[in-house]
């Protein structure tokens, strides 16, 4: 009988170990096979959460106008033009009335309800170039290149009054007294609320820009941002100026409602306080291009109208613009 050859104990062992190592082996791909599943699919996840913030991110911003920065076109009447309105290549005006907010510029015109945190535009203002505001009894009224537009609606929209002057480049008023100035026409007056109008100096207000101040005490005390030196004033209606001081260049005037004699002004080469009716005044910071200025109705607020590209953003201070915050 043939002798067989049996494998020694070492080398079985050996082919032992061969095998357990395989199996090691193929028990750790698959482990490793397991981790990178549950990674793709972690991943995935993570992707989706990611997808579904930046949809909800670019809505909030897009605001349903397909503008990344929030700002409205001014599609229609009503529009919500959400955090920063569209005025256009020149911020004029900033004003507040009502307990509403408006801007006014070059292309356009909006209004805010809650304080400047949301903006609506005002179709019926676009290409008014809406440079100063005045508030009678029964409208509101604002002035722009091309004449007086009248608004009986508390705002909501404006129609172009019929007067015989255009180009009005500043505007104020106190209860039935209103004051106009333009370019052509010089320095105008209505008794009536701007129902009809007279000349009251052709020899002044070419110059005169934004908002008129008119006191309602003494409606014939007037003070006029002049473009072309810092703030006029008038003691007899209009018929004889004399200079402020305040910013050179001014654009923009206002003052405190529950203290005229505290006065904000921005001009060409930035903006200036006064407190005594500006027989003095001092620098005031403000927010970098700002080119419109008000106090909200009880004084307790300042605000600020800074151009950026073609959008109005508006700034508030509550402590006589010592720091400012944006509204929105």
């Amino acid at each position: 009988m043939p002798s067989i050859t049996r494998p020694s104990t070492t080398a079985t062992a050996d082919k032992r170990a061969v095998r357990q190592a395989a199996r090691n082996a193929a028990a750790e791909d698959a482990a490793r096979a397991k981790r990178r599943k549950r990674m793709w699919v972690a991943s995935g996840i993570i992707a989706g959460i990611l997808a579904a913030v930046l949809i909800v991110v670019t809505a909030v911003f897009d605001n349903g106008n397909g503008n990344q920065n929030g700002a409205g076109t001014g599609s229609g009447p009503g529009s919500d033009s959400g955090f920063a309105p569209t005025v256009g290549g020149d911020l004029h005006t900033i004003a507040a009335i009502d307990g509403a907010l408006y801007v006014g510029g070059h292309q356009a015109g909006a209004v805010s309800r809650d304080g400047g945190a949301s903006w609506q535009d005002l179709p019926t203002l676009t290409d008014t170039d809406a440079m100063g505001w005045a508030v009678t009894p029964d409208a509101i009224l604002v002035g722009g290149h091309p004449g007086l537009f009248s608004s009986t609606d508390g705002g909501m929209s404006f129609a172009k009054a019929p007067v015989n002057f255009s180009d009005v480049h500043a505007i104020g008023g106190a209860a039935e007294v209103v004051y106009a100035a333009s370019p052509q026409t010089g320095l105008l007056i209505s008794e009536d609320g701007g129902e009809t109008w007279e000349i009251r100096n052709d020899q002044v207000g070419q110059s005169f820009m934004g908002t008129i101040l008119v006191d309602a005490d003494d409606p014939n005390r007037i003070i006029a941002p002049d473009m072309a030196g810092g703030l006029a004033t008038s003691a007899d209606g209009g018929a004889t100026w004399s200079p402020l001081g305040g910013p050179s260049g001014a654009m923009a005037a206002a003052w405190n409602p529950t203290d005229i004699d505290e006065l904000v002004a921005v001009g060409m080469n930035g903006g200036a306080l006064s407190r005594d009716g500006g027989s003095t005044w001092q620098n005031l910071s403000l927010p970098p291009g700002t080119s419109a200025v008000t106090y909200s109705e009880d004084g307790s607020t300042m605000y600020a109208g800074v151009l950026q590209g073609v959008q109005a953003y508006v700034f508030a201070s509550s402590d006589a613009g010592a720091t400012w915050e944006p509204t929105s």
